[in-house]
């Protein structure tokens, strides 16, 4: 079983779209409603798979009600933490060149109270948990320091911790080790605090996020690949892709192939890179299946290009 952890939730709406004209009248060509947030994302991707997974979140207001109910449907176990405040509503416009725009809600803040039921929800959750993913922003009213505070609470009852977040709670949990981190290419950058120009690049800066604590780390280059650096030492993966239809979730469907095939090793990582490759093309947040995927379209080597320019460099 994978929990997944997500302390922003959201309730995802996405449009498709021919193209996004400001201040034009825009039809739709498709919408889709998603429950939404990273480790939501994961959780999904988990059930596709047709993995057992259980979702601690915390839900408030009518859209809360309406996430756990959407994710019942998909067959995943909700653990909710009833919160005040009500779920945020987030908009997602996809055009048909790929380009996304999103348009996040705050969510609301977390009292005293509701930050430790949170924490103990998981830790009640964990028991039979062969890994524990924390996943996305953490909402107001939680501290940098509560991810650090939750990998510290898991690794003391024995639970392996994925954590994908940035800035300074990424920074601050790192002192508490935690197993593996996924970070993509823009938050490894903010992470080291210099530009990304080269795969070389995104494996020193991951060497350093190792040097401060991580296990392992599972970054996201984009339409570049994966790279995985750990103790065993570093692989680079990628896949063909026919069409990029949205990029919505692709990051969260890698971590829970990651996570599905182990979470060590470059058997995993290309577990990771089939589940990212799948995802980007299909619409929305709509996570892959096994059908849906092509181990065969999927390379890991050793060999790491260093000297391979990022298609998309981070400055």
């Amino acid at each position: 079983m994978i929990l997944t952890v997500t302390p922003n939730p959201s309730l995802d709406r996405t449009y498709e779209v021919p193209s996004l004209d400001r201040g034009e009248v825009i039809r739709a060509t498709g919408e889709r409603m998603d429950p939404g947030g990273k480790g939501v994302n994961v959780s999904r991707a988990v059930a596709a798979a047709g993995r057992r997974t259980v979702a601690v979140l915390p839900l408030g207001g009518a859209p809360g009600a309406l996430v756990a109910d959407l994710l019942a449907r998909q067959g995943i176990e909700v653990a909710p933490v009833p919160v005040a405040g009500a779920t945020r509503s987030n908009i997602a416009l996809a055009e048909s060149d790929g380009v996304l725009t999103k348009i996040n809600a705050p969510g609301p803040e977390l009292s005293d109270a509701e930050r430790e039921l949170l924490l103990e929800t998981v830790r009640q959750q964990s028991r039979d948990a062969a890994w524990i993913a924390c996943c996305g922003s953490l909402p107001r009213g939680l501290a940098p320091s509560w991810y650090a505070e939750l990998v510290a609470r898991a690794h003391a009852a024995g639970a392996r911790i994925a954590l994908d977040t940035s800035g300074p709670a990424l920074l601050a949990a790192l002192r508490e080790r935690p197993d593996v981190v996924k970070p993509n290419a823009e938050e490894l950058a903010g992470a080291v605090g210099r530009p990304l120009a080269t795969v070389g690049d995104a494996v020193k800066a991951a060497e350093e996020l190792r040097e401060m604590g991580a296990r392992a780390v599972l970054a996201s280059l984009g339409a570049d690949g994966q790279l995985l650096v750990s103790d065993a030492g570093a692989w680079f993966g990628s896949a063909r892709v026919a069409a990029v239809r949205s990029n919505v979730g692709a990051g969260d469907s890698s971590l829970a192939g990651f996570l599905i095939a182990g979470g060590n090793g470059p058997e995993a990582l290309a577990s990771a890179v089939a589940h990212g490759a799948a995802a980007v093309q299909l619409p929305g947040s709509v996570m892959p299946t096994p059908g849906d995927l092509d181990p065969a379209a999927v390379t890991v080597t050793a060999e790491v290009p260093a000297d391979r320019v990022l298609k998309e460099p981070v400055s």
